[in-house]
């Protein structure tokens, strides 16, 4: 014992009570590492079947009860509706096909609420208590039936008016009022014309629900028109070509579409 109060050496005592006080030190540090490993690793849970340093799985989720309203269906912005039936009791269809621009039977499609095939609508009387659709409240749309006629083919052409307003009101849709003319495209030059020569009234009018639309259709026999020569209209028949439709109404900006004549 008096070994460790008094160190025995060649060298001088404070020397040995250093190396006493590092030893002790590391004795002491190693001791608290060991704590620290200890009480750090029994926290760890159970590894039976769940892998080793994985949380344990989630609980399952109960669902809620289920909603009592209807399922929402619909896009956003409301619903497209079809515009070949009627609706309400605006409703209507196509006109009828006429001869070389002459109104046919004209029927309208309906823009109002409900739902059922429209009825044939007949063009009503020049002066009727309906007022006139106001050229701001139509928009006009030319189409062929087809791009390209065979040799032996009449083209077919549809006049769409549309009413984008909220009332019901007429459109004259007669030869001298929707002039429909079809022209060349190699030359630019008219062949026809609905307001040469035609046989019936230069007015038709016909009745245009709110947001609705009339048609009236034709079948041009590819033969010229002149104004002047309605006795004797000119020889010949319209040759394979490309053809530029053009509708034009006063206070409306011109439609146009086009459609091809194929050779034999």
């Amino acid at each position: 014992m008096g070994s460790l109060r008094n160190p025995v050496g060649p060298l001088p005592s404070s020397i040995y009570w250093r190396r006493r006080a590092v030893l002790a030190s590391v004795v002491a540090l190693l001791a608290l590492l060991a704590v620290w490993t200890v009480s750090s690793g029994g926290g760890k849970s159970s590894t039976n079947g769940k892998g080793q340093g994985h949380p344990d799985p989630l609980a399952s989720i109960t669902p809620g009860p289920a909603g009592t309203g209807p399922a929402i269906s619909q896009a956003p912005g409301g619903r497209a509706e079809s515009g070949g039936s009627g609706t309400g009791s605006e409703g209507g269809g196509s006109a009828g096909t006429g001869k070389n621009g002459e109104p046919g039977g004209g029927t309208a499609t309906g823009g109002a609420a409900g739902a059922g095939s429209g009825g044939g609508a007949a063009p009503v009387p020049a002066d009727p208590a309906l007022p006139t659709c106001a050229p701001t409240a139509l928009q006009w749309e030319v189409k062929s039936v087809k791009n390209e006629y065979e040799a032996n083919e009449k083209p077919r052409l549809e006049l769409v008016a549309r009413n984008i307003a909220g009332t019901t009101c007429k459109v004259d849709l007669g030869p001298k009022q929707a002039v429909l003319s079809i022209l060349q495209a190699t030359s630019g030059k008219a062949v026809w014309s609905s307001a040469d020569c035609p046989t019936g009234p230069g007015s038709a009018f016909f009745r245009l629900p709110a947001q609705g639309e009339t048609k009236q259709s034709l079948e041009w026999d590819r033969k010229f028109s002149a104004a002047d020569q309605c006795q004797s209209p000119p020889a010949g028949a319209a040759g394979p070509d490309t053809y530029v439709v053009e509708v034009k109404s006063p206070g409306m900006p011109v439609a146009r579409t086009s459609f091809v004549l194929k050779q034999n």
